[in-house]
């Protein structure tokens, strides 16, 4: 069956949203999609309704159809950019009194129907002449100090580690998945915690997980963490967090523990002058004070006070990376007025070192990341392709599962996984999440 194809639009040129629906095979396929999404509409609702309970987020999280990728649908390659704007511009366009005019947010939410499902591959051409599947990964080496320091500061900024062929590979996927919603980004995009946002999006964009195979990002990681090698735990595609999120933690890492793991950002845009730069607590990630399972952090509590004088503030530009133990306590405020008129892209996550364990944590908040079944159980070595290694070589078969579908979210698993959140005590860790949303 044919499908209505609109025209996209150039997404610097203007904030105006035009989609292209899901190809589906048949009507009556089409029309289950939009029951599925209409059902999870409501669960959301009443989700927001009763403060995000456990007991609702288990039934957002088990109420559709796709919950195991399928082959792709599109390979087709956009015909858009998203190119950065200066923070000088912005402020023009903010400050000037005489043009009087409302600000407008960037991007729309989709509408419901505008979500896919399934695999997705934008077609993007990988940079440097890399052959798919076939170029070993890049290398990009950083200096003892630069290491030193994420040990001791609990956080570092590393500049420029790709260049310009990678910011426009890394845009251009953003752009396409940001023109073609998938269903894992519906929660997070309707709660308006993000203009967009996707978990564990290398499963369904084969544009991230190639980026993961190919570029220099494990190499580096690999160094940081002085270990010979790295998996992807979880990962978070993000564009303009509009209510900023407040002093907090990590603890949606992955099956894996703090010290296993290592947190990534690699920015795509300039930072505004005003907002939107991390703020971190200079060595936070060795206080002994704040709860595992807590995400919301008070800077004013007991124990705290060594750490919350020295701030570190990143102003990252395209190609950066920030990197940062999952401890580390910090922030980043969004616009007051929660609108955007530029892009803040952001594609960041965990990954685990080498000889990292599989640990089973449901029945806490660090089970969102890890809802596939995979068959690990708690303590086997960290070892599948739902948590692909990327250094120092990407793993073929490893590759060959993501893109047969076997890689993914499973109704089973959710359901089990996440049912056992249906307690006081995690109905406490969720309120320590809600609590870190809003700027300053």
């Amino acid at each position: 069956h044919r499908h209505r194809k609109y025209p996209r639009r150039n997404l610097q040129a203007t904030p105006q949203r035009k989609r292209t629906l899901a190809p589906i095979r048949t009507k009556d396929h089409r029309i289950f999609h939009f029951l599925s999404s209409a059902v999870v509409e409501v669960v959301y609702i009443f989700a927001r309704m009763v403060k995000y309970s456990a007991v609702a987020v288990l039934a957002l999280a088990a109420s559709a159809e796709a919950f195991a990728p399928r082959r792709s649908m599109s390979t087709r390659v956009p015909a858009l950019s998203q190119s950065s704007r200066a923070a000088t511009e912005i402020e023009e366009v903010t400050s000037t009194a005489a043009e009087n005019k409302q600000k407008e947010k960037i991007l729309k939410e989709p509408a419901l129907w505008e979500y896919n499902f399934g695999l997705q591959d934008p077609g993007i051409p990988l940079p440097h002449g890399i052959v798919k599947d076939v170029t070993p990964p890049e290398k990009f080496e950083i200096t003892e100090e630069q290491i030193r320091t994420l040990e001791e500061d609990g956080v570092v900024h590393i500049k420029g580690v790709f260049d310009e062929e990678w910011v426009d590979y890394l845009r251009k996927a953003t752009a396409y998945q940001v023109d073609e919603p998938h269903f894992w980004a519906f929660a997070g995009t309707a709660s308006k915690l993000y203009d967009y946002i996707q978990r564990n999006v290398w499963q369904t964009n084969s544009a991230f997980a190639r980026f993961y195979y190919h570029s220099a990002m494990g190499h580096v990681l690999a160094q940081c963490g002085r270990t010979d090698e790295i998996r992807v735990s979880t990962d978070l595609l993000m564009v303009n967090p509009n209510k900023g999120f407040k002093w907090h933690q990590d603890n949606q890492n992955g099956p894996i523990t703090w010290d296993e793991g290592i947190r990534f950002w690699i920015t795509m845009d300039e930072t505004p002058k005003d907002y939107g730069a991390p703020v971190y607590l200079k060595g936070s990630h060795r206080n002994n004070v704040v709860d595992e399972q807590a995400v919301f952090v008070d800077i004013n509590q007991e124990g705290l006070e060594e750490y919350k004088q020295e701030r570190l503030e990143f102003r990252t530009m395209p190609g950066d990376m920030l990197i940062w133990h999952p401890r580390t306590i910090h922030k980043v405020d969004g616009p007051e007025d929660g609108i955007w008129e530029s892009y803040r892209r952001v594609l960041g996550g965990t990954v685990a070192k080498g000889g990292s364990l599989y640990h089973d944590k449901r029945g806490t908040g660090g089970v969102l990341s890890d809802l596939g079944r995979h068959g690990l159980k708690d303590m086997d070595k960290l070892k599948s392709s739902f948590f692909p290694v990327v250094y120092p070589q990407f793993d073929k078969q490893e590759a060959a599962e993501r893109d047969s579908g076997k890689v993914g979210r499973n109704p089973v698993d959710i359901v089990t996984k996440i049912g056992g959140m249906a307690t006081k005590a995690s109905g406490e860790r969720f309120n320590s999440f809600f609590k870190v949303l809003g700027s300053r």
